[in-house]
């Protein structure tokens, strides 16, 4: 794993100096994580001239789920606590001979910027930019099998909570139970704040759960997660709770059901982002949803819940082969509740099968 390590540092590389530029500092966590294996709290990755670092505030403490760092990298260990490892760094770029170094901006807070400059005013400082965000996007099959098994994490803690008693408790102890048994499976924990919506609440994209209690009838829609390695998926089913699902709940379902299947059929290598976003969009707007459709129908994921490629109406680009998405059309409707139906997949050609899917919990409306 250490050769995927330092791959991934010398593609980095050559962008940097194909830009010009003689080192880079890399300070996103995710995208530390992405190059040097681990990320440990607050450490920043400087590729220099000479050298790789890893600079840490102190020595990583022993998380196996959280990663090791890549043993070709040299570990820099901050002598004084308090120090800013990101301008530690910058002195250490400029000591091996760097007369430029790359940071990423878009991380950086104003402050911090200046720190650097102060820090080692010799240096020109430049934009790094998403290049490694770019990086990112197309996964090996090692973060696919990660993904893979978190989706397989996600599915078995849903399935578990869909066999329980469920009128009567609240949303917030649901989405409590879920996280629960994400990590009684071996997840690193959930990838993002679970979802457990009931009644009107459902169907809103990002709820916060609440003391609602589950009533006969509900719309019942769950959207949870599973970190595995750090990987990061995503799942979201709807379902009606205690009773055969009303005519206005069939017809809702089946259409953003529709909506999501469109959306899955279209993923193929070469496909522009934003048409995945259309046809999947159409089928809700045809119906007269336009007004309660979702900013985007998916994103990317990985070692963060939400990365490139964005799957929306201005996206722009097209998607490549071993890339991971959400899609995950919803329509809510205020005061009546909604339905939201959510997987991850991995975008391959034809000749491999399409695009496979992670998330296999059943997309039928049950009735719990």
């Amino acid at each position: 794993m250490s050769e995927v390590y330092a791959n991934r540092r010398s593609r980095l590389r050559d962008h940097v100096n194909a830009a010009g530029t003689a080192a880079a500092l890399v300070t996103r966590p995710a995208n530390v994580r992405y190059l040097a294996a681990a990320a440990p709290r607050g450490s920043v990755l400087l590729l220099g001239g000479r050298e790789d670092l890893l600079v840490c505030a102190g020595p990583p403490e022993e998380r196996p789920y959280e990663g090791r760092p890549d043993e070709h990298l040299r570990l820099h260990v901050l002598p004084a606590p308090g120090d800013d490892p990101a301008v530690v760094a910058a002195g250490l770029a400029a000591a091996q001979d760097a007369d430029s170094l790359a940071v990423e901006e878009h991380h950086l807070t104003v402050s911090r910027h200046r720190a650097l400059s102060a820090a080692a005013p010799g240096l020109r400082l430049g934009n790094l930019g998403g290049a490694v965000e770019q990086l990112r996007v197309v996964k090996d099959e090692e973060e696919i099998s990660c993904l893979r098994i978190g989706a397989e994490i996600a599915d078995q803690a849903l399935g578990e909570l869909l066999e329980s008693i469920l009128v009567g408790r609240t949303e917030r102890h649901l989405a409590l139970e879920l996280e629960r048994r994400l990590v009684d499976h071996g997840a690193d924990g959930p990838a993002f704040l679970t979802s457990v919506a009931t009644g009107p609440h459902s169907g809103r994209r990002g709820h916060r759960p609440t003391d609602r209690r589950v009533e006969e009838g509900d719309f019942l829609s769950v959207c949870l997660g599973a970190t595995y390695r750090g990987y990061r998926c995503e799942i979201g089913r709807t379902f009606v709770i205690g009773t055969s699902p009303a005519d206005w709940q069939i017809e809702l379902y089946e259409l953003v059901f529709s909506a999501q299947r469109a959306g899955r059929e279209s993923l193929a290598p070469g496909t522009a982002c934003r048409d995945v976003d259309r046809v999947a969009r159409q089928v809700l707007d045809s119906a007269g949803y336009a007004e309660a459709l979702p900013p985007l129908i998916g994103h990317g994921v990985g070692l963060e819940i939400d990365e490139d490629p964005q799957l929306a109406p201005a996206a722009m680009g097209k998607l490549d082969a071993c890339v991971p998405v959400t899609v995950e059309p919803g329509v809510h409707l205020p005061g009546r509740g909604g339905v939201r139906i959510d997987d991850t997949l991995v975008v391959r050609p034809e000749a491999d099968g399409g695009p496979e899917l992670l998330t296999i919990t059943t997309k039928e409306l049950l009735a719990l």
